[in-house]
């Protein structure tokens, strides 16, 4: 359990550090200006990019949170 909590916390952590770079870099405002179907796209783009920085953040933790207890 110990280690579940820590990946679904270091997820959110890493999840929200995508979406800050991704609000720095304007990637937001290209999400919002696009038309028709670019704008899914670009949504499904943005997704998988938070979700990507979650695994990353929740995969590094556990495998620090492993070095760790041994």
């Amino acid at each position: 359990m110990s280690s579940m909590k820590v990946f679904l916390w270091w997820f959110v952590v890493g999840a929200t550090m995508a979406l800050a770079v991704i609000l720095v870099q304007g990637g937001i405002r290209e999400v919002m200006q696009a038309q028709g179907s670019v704008w899914e796209l670009k949504l499904v783009e943005l997704l998988t990019t938070i979700m990507g920085g979650g695994l990353l953040g929740g995969c590094i933790a556990l495998i620090l949170d492993r070095i760790k207890k041994s």
